[in-house]
């Protein structure tokens, strides 16, 4: 049982599966760097000074002066600003995202062009035959320039 689990962790498929995990997750810490220590104070600023991870609504009816000060009391509190950091990480992370299978798709293999026909239908006993044929194997017909796209 030790050896079938060994190959099945060595397969490709999953050790590339666990390499995205990982640098997914460690993607994952720089983009909420990137929201929180980067582009919410910005915001926030013009916004009027306005820190998004301190906004919160306060369910129990007393006041308390941040997020943490209602934690360490119990309170219950709605943290909207946390959300709001949050769903902007998940907007950049989406598009980061979006734009990597975009420039992926672009660098596949596009697809060969058909290939051009080698064989046509006789006019006269619609069998197939060569497109150089200039008599038909099967009706012994000649078959020209001119009769190789039949009139109706």
């Amino acid at each position: 049982m030790l050896k079938e689990f060994r190959e099945f962790a060595m397969r490709g498929n999953v050790v590339d599966l666990a390499v995205g995990i990982i640098l997914g997750a460690a993607f994952g810490k720089i983009v909420t760097s990137l929201v929180n220590d980067i582009l919410m104070p910005p915001i926030g600023l013009l916004l009027g000074h306005v820190d998004f991870s301190s906004l919160f609504i306060n369910l129990s009816g007393a006041h308390y002066n941040s997020v943490a000060e209602a934690k360490a009391a119990g309170a219950a509190t709605i943290n909207y600003g946390v959300f709001i950091n949050t769903v902007l990480d998940f907007v950049i992370v989406a598009f980061a995202v979006f734009l990597l299978v975009r420039q992926l798709n672009q660098l596949a293999k596009k697809p060969a062009p058909p290939a051009m026909p080698t064989t046509r239908e006789c006019p006269y006993c619609a069998s197939t035959i060569s497109l150089r044929a200039t008599r038909c194997p099967n009706c012994t017909s000649e078959i020209g320039a001119a009769a190789a796209a039949p009139a109706e």
